[in-house]
């Protein structure tokens, strides 16, 4: 479990292809990791599998390909970096599982008079439909807060230290981003659903 405070920018030093189209990335950190250990990459909860010096290893399987955005990285891309947190530690940004819900466009970037940015992705209107305004998002695992959404479009606004301690400044309209939705709005659904299928299969008995 993580808390969408990314600790640090990593680099990717190196892709390696293995069998069946997945690969591994090797990825230049700061921070001390050991084998095993779990690690938000853009978000994404992934296993050490290896640990040399300042280079971690982790091997990206095709459920992992098919949701994200990590089969675009190159090497040399900048990646949002978090360690796993303890269930004791401090919780700064939301609760982020690292399972990405589905990848998003960057559709438009604008700054505001404050110096911060408004950045508007475009997303599956299914993923859109569970979001609310002020509620939290992860976007490359970055915990941030919705402001506006409208049909399958959301904005969040970015202050000047989001920008500078993350991969976001680097992003142009047109990219991919890795999207996670508060995981309580998915459970919620859930049982709405259940809910209202019940209580059509019950006037319908009656």
């Amino acid at each position: 479990m993580f808390t969408g405070i990314v600790q640090e920018q990593g680099r990717i030093v190196d892709i390696r292809k293995n069998e069946k189209d997945t690969f591994t990335l090797l990825v230049e950190l700061n921070q001390r990791v050991n084998v095993g250990d779990s690690v938000a990459i853009n978000g994404v909860c992934l296993t050490v599998t290896a640990q040399h010096d300042s280079t971690a290893s982790f091997n990206v399987i095709e459920e992992t390909l098919r949701r994200t955005n990590l089969h675009e990285l190159a090497k040399g891309s900048p990646v949002n970096v978090e360690l796993s947190i303890k269930l004791s530690d401090r919780i700064d940004g939301h609760l982020v599982m690292g399972h990405i819900d589905g990848v998003g466009r960057i559709s438009s970037i604008e700054k505001e008079n404050d110096e911060s940015i408004k950045m508007w992705f475009e997303a599956r209107s299914d993923l859109v439909d569970l979001l609310i305004s002020k509620g939290a998002i992860a976007i490359d695992g970055i915990s941030l807060t919705l402001v506006d959404i409208i049909a399958n479009r959301f904005s969040v606004s970015l202050i000047p230290h989001t920008m500078k301690t993350t991969n976001l400044a680097n992003k142009r309209v047109g990219e991919s981003v890795n999207v996670e939705v508060d995981f309580f709005a998915k459970y919620v659904k859930k049982f709405i659903g259940q809910l209202n299928i019940q209580d059509v299969h019950m006037r319908t008995e009656s």
